[in-house]
């Protein structure tokens, strides 16, 4: 449930009395990811300037390039270069910070701990340092101080950081967000119409079965990308969502085997003879300390111990406060996927 503002705050930096004006720079970090690139569009679209800090700015400015000239900027770094995150700060009104990771990866120094938690600190302390004070933060419905997960609980740490960094902020805790080119939507694609699968890259390797963890019962409540990426745009205009925390979630919770029925009825090729097949967590726990962590299978069909222990939470809110704030009716996930579901790669 949304959380009400201790205390009345000033307007944020490019809004006076309610009065909204375009934002001449908003500083995004997580612009390549699957969330940023919607948002990104958004910005651009509501009249904003997005400054993408990206790790390869090249490959960003051209993929990017149908935005526009001059309708946004990239900056070649990460969230622990000094240098390149107070560029993309210097005369921004905002920063959007969407940076987090589902799979950890140790040797390159991608873990739970350094992207949510360190990472968050440093884009709070660039922010304050270049005297921006508005921030909206990206993070997880479910996410809490004794949560199970690893995920969950650097992610409540990181949300620590930004309540206590003194600037004026607005958190989004989403459930699974879907569109078509999210790798939730392509691992559903791979269930419900993949037959076989390339292991190493090129050995087929057969999916008889849609398999799920458990007794597939835990509900969630899958939020469409666009409206995601609606409710971050649309926080910067609104001073009233500043110190709150909204939950996202779509207008109906269903459980994993609803999910995957849903699925397979809308996608395209999909092979309705397919079972779905309970895997016994302990057998799932063991093939995520194993198996997972060789390239087998394609990334988005590979999964760890958190993503196993998450499914057996059901990942639902009160998605009341954020339609009533935002003014929004959140869209239904099979409608929204009857009219992407062709576009799922």
């Amino acid at each position: 449930m949304a959380q009400a503002t201790l205390e009345k705050k000033a307007p944020a930096q490019g809004q006076t009395d309610g009065v909204t004006r375009f934002l001449a720079r908003v500083m995004v970090t997580g612009a390549t990811g699957f969330v940023g690139r919607y948002l990104v569009r958004e910005l651009v679209a509501k009249g904003h300037k997005p400054v993408c800090l990206v790790r390869d700015r090249n490959r960003f400015v051209e993929q990017a390039a149908r935005l526009g000239n001059g309708r946004f900027e990239a900056v070649g770094g990460n969230l622990f270069d000094d240098t390149a995150l107070a560029q993309s700060l210097a005369g921004a009104e905002a920063c959007v910070h969407l940076v987090g990771i589902i799979f950890e990866r140790r040797l390159m120094g991608q873990t739970f701990e350094r992207i949510h938690v360190e990472g968050t600190r440093r884009v709070v302390e660039a922010c304050r340092a270049a005297g921006v004070r508005r921030i909206v933060h990206m993070s997880a419905l479910g996410t809490r101080p004794n949560a199970a997960s690893e995920y969950h609980r650097t992610k409540w740490r990181a949300e620590g950081i930004v309540r206590e960094s003194g600037l004026d902020w607005t958190i989004l805790r989403p459930s699974i967000i879907h569109g078509p080119d999210s790798e939730f939507m392509r691992l559903m694609k791979s269930f419900v119409a993949d037959t076989v699968v390339p292991a190493f890259g090129f050995i087929p390797a057969p999916l008889p079965v849609i398999p799920y963890f458990g007794d597939g019962q835990n509900r969630l409540q899958p939020v469409s990308v666009r409206d995601v990426a609606h409710c971050f745009v649309a926080a910067l205009s609104m001073p009233e969502t500043i110190g709150k925390i909204y939950e996202l979630g779509g207008p109906e919770a269903m459980s994993w085997k609803e999910l995957y029925r849903t699925s397979r009825e809308e996608i395209p090729g999909a092979k309705m003879w397919k079972p779905m097949v309970g895997q016994p967590l302990w057998a799932a726990k063991f093939m995520a300390k194993t198996l997972m962590k060789l390239p087998m299978l394609p990334d988005y069909m590979r999964f760890n111990i958190d993503q196993v222990t998450m499914s057996q939470e059901d990942s639902v809110c009160d998605i009341r406060p954020v339609e009533r704030d935002f003014g929004i009716r959140l869209r239904d996930f099979r409608q929204e996927l009857s009219e992407y579901a062709a576009l799922i790669e």
